[in-house]
């Protein structure tokens, strides 16, 4: 039964292989290496907005996709160790905007 469940889950939602897609990223570029991050999804903004300066107050427990919002924090947190700026750009989601194909890619 849980299986099912984690794989409604999954399904459900195409924030879960953007986090996963923002991970990977975030793995493939030196933590020393500033970053450039565009994005057309609004939900993963907010997603990782959440976690960002929360402090010792925030907790994972219970949010959704959990298990990939935990690897991205890790990654945001050895970035901001060596001092590297991360940014994450909100770009538009119409076809044939030039910065929204390029988020794509």
């Amino acid at each position: 039964m849980e299986t099912k469940k984690k794989a409604a889950e999954e399904g459900s939602s195409s924030n879960r292989p953007e986090l996963a897609a923002f991970v990977l990223a975030l793995r493939g570029t030196p933590v020393t290496t500033p970053m450039l991050y565009l994005c057309d999804n609004q939900a993963l903004l907010k997603a990782v907005k959440r976690w960002v300066g929360e402090g010792g107050k925030a907790t994972l427990v219970g949010a959704p996709h959990a298990d990939i919002s935990l690897e991205a924090i890790e990654e945001l947190r050895k970035r901001t160790t060596a001092g590297a700026a991360t940014f994450l750009v909100k770009v538009k989601a119409h076809r044939g905007e030039s910065a929204n194909e390029e988020a794509d890619i």
